[in-house]
Order: C-alpha cells, then structure tokens, then sequence
C-alpha cells in the first residue's frame, strides 16, 4: 500500500442562497485556493474526481459543466461520482494506490437552494415500496430518533444539546453557515426541531492528495490516510434496525479506527440523533472532539458535506492540533452509506 496523504484542503462560505453563482462560478475560488495552497498547476495534477448530483442541478451530466472551472487545457485524467465527494475522494485514493497517479485533486458541489430537497430526495428511496408515499428526509429521520428514544438511548434534551454544542463549536469556523446560539425552534417533524436539522445552503469544496515523500514535499505536516473504507446498509428500511449503524462500524473496524485511540472526530451527521447512533457505533467518548467545526448541524451544503469533514480533520492535523483523527461520510436515509478513514499527522508516521 502507497502512503496517500491530504495536502491541501478549501471550502468555501456557506450560504443558503447563491443565486448570482453559478455551479462553475462558486466552485472555481476553491480549485484555485488548493493548487495555490501547494504550488501545484493544473498540469501538475495526475488524477481528478468529481462528486455531485444531476437531481440537484435539474439537469443531466452538469458535472461536465463544472469541468470549466478545472480547465479544459491541457487534457486531464477525470472522473465523477453522483455521490457525496468523500466517495470521489476514495476512488482518487485507489487511483493513486495502482500507480497512474502521484497526485490527485478531488472537489465536490452542490446548489440545494434552487429547489426543495425534502422532495429530491426521496428519489433516493426504494421506487416500488417506499417513494410512492413520499416520505421526506425529514420524516424518515424523525423515524430514526423516536426509535432512539424509545430504546433508552437519547432524548429530546439530549438532543437539543448535540445541536447546541455543534453550533457553538461553529463559533470559530468562519465558513459555517450557522454558528452561536440557535434556538431549537419548532417541531418540523416530532421528535426533531428545526435546531436538529441540519441547514439548507449552497457550497463547495476540494482537497488535494499526493503519495509519499510528494506529500512531504507539498505540505509541512500531511493528514496521512491510514485507512479508509466504506459500506451500505439494506436498501429497505423495514429490515434495518435504525438506532444501529453496522456499515459505519465494520468501515470503522476495517479502516483501523479501533486500533489506537482517536482525538477527533468529524462526523456527518446532518440530525443531531445521527450523532447519536455515531457515536455508539465507533465507540466515541467524551475524550474525543467530535465535530470541532460544527459538522453538518452548521453548515450542510450537499454532496460536499461528507468531503468537507475529510477536509476539516486533514486541516487539524495541518495545524498541529491533532494527531489522529477519524472523518465519516454518509449518503442515504438513516444513514444507509457509510465512509470511515482515519488521518494520521507526521508524527505517527510508521
């Protein structure tokens, strides 16, 4: 196995409306700010991937558009994945494993303000059972916290405390679309208030990965990738036990999160009782500094949510403030998909 490190990491500012940008417009600052963050060109870069969703852009191949913003010169070696971008993050991860590629940029966007993402998407459901009924994500993750609070495992004030906290923490994240206090507001769906529900907003972000002493090279302190992996629960609902997350723990476990202890955590949870089934499923105290920048409950822009909290655990390691950290990444309802990797600084360095 190549050691594969995060040298460069950008997003951008979270906001609920972009509607003087377009997908290329919002994205290009980014691009711009991870090459510059390392000295790299375009030319420079072996290996690019995309994340994205047509279903947010109304529109078929948009990701093609956003290619502008890489350049179209001279010709690139890319890829796209209609997933969050921490799954385009793996595929440049096993590009660069095979040898094809030393470095590899990966960026990821989304734009949820034109339309209603409560309705896009249950175009993630199962199309014969489940999305005819049209529950929205809402709903099914208001599913999910009333099954953890009638098995014991949390309640509404437990709750009304992740949220709190996630956007206290947001404080010192000047891209966080919500920080400070936030009052928990109204049920949108019982037992979750508005203050458990994650943001709407648009954004973007991008990271740069290289192999080996490239990496040395390209940053003073890499966020060395020593493990990652990733795996899905069952498509149906009705056969899932919603207050357990067994695919984010067996990633967990084959990453190598349970070999050594971590000191952060950056975990999408985009509903504060999503945290809640995190944390039992990868075993995390209250040692551990989970979701330093606010997470999902500060600023959830889709499809580059999950890249962003790669992107905030490689970003502490950069500056020393931690040394061995965990990211996790979900697509899905109820957390269907799951992506854990494990970031080491220079220090830990075997």
């Amino acid at each position: 196995m190549r050691d594969v490190a995060i040298v460069a990491f950008a997003q951008t500012d979270h906001l609920r409306r972009t509607d003087e940008l377009s997908e290329v417009e919002m994205l290009m600052p980014v691009l711009h700010q991870v090459l510059d963050a390392t000295g790299l060109r375009t030319s420079d870069i072996g290996f690019t991937c995309s994340g994205s969703s047509d279903y947010l852009a109304g529109r078929a191949f948009s990701f093609t558009m956003a290619l502008d913003g890489v350049g179209a010169h001279p010709p690139i070696s890319e890829s796209h994945v209609e997933m969050d971008g921490a799954w385009a993050l793996y595929e440049a991860w096993v590009k660069i494993q095979t040898g094809e590629a030393d470095t590899a940029l990966v960026y990821a966007y989304g734009k949820s303000s034109p339309g209603q993402v409560r309705d896009v998407l249950t175009r993630q459901l199962d199309p014969y059972y489940t999305a005819p009924l049209w529950p929205d994500s809402v709903a099914l993750a208001a599913l999910q916290a009333q099954a953890l609070i009638d098995a014991g495992d949390t309640d509404e004030a437990a709750l009304a405390a992740v949220a709190t906290r996630s956007r206290e923490a947001a404080s010192d994240n000047p891209h966080a679309q919500l920080s400070g206090s936030v009052p928990a507001g109204d049920y949108l769906v019982q037992p979750l208030r508005t203050g458990d529900c994650p943001p709407i907003g648009d954004g973007a972000a991008a990271v740069i990965l290289a192999a080996g002493d490239t990496a040395r090279a390209l940053c003073e302190r890499p966020a060395w990738i020593r493990g990652i992996d990733h795996r899905i629960e069952a498509h149906g609902l009705g056969v899932r036990e919603l207050t357990e997350s067994p695919s984010t723990r067996l990633a967990a476990e084959r990453a190598g999160v349970f070999e050594r202890p971590v000191d952060t955590a950056e975990l999408h949870a985009p509903f504060s009782s999503q945290e809640v089934v995190l944390r039992k499923a990868l075993g995390l105290g209250d040692e551990v500094s989970v979701n330093p920048s606010g997470g999902a409950l500060a600023a959830n822009p889709l499809m580059a949510a999950g890249l962003i909290r790669l992107g905030e655990a490689a970003a502490r390691i950069h500056r020393g403030e931690s040394d061995r950290a965990l990211a996790h990444a979900t697509s899905g309802p109820c957390l269907q998909q799951n992506l854990v990797a494990v970031l080491e600084g220079e220090s830990t360095h075997a």
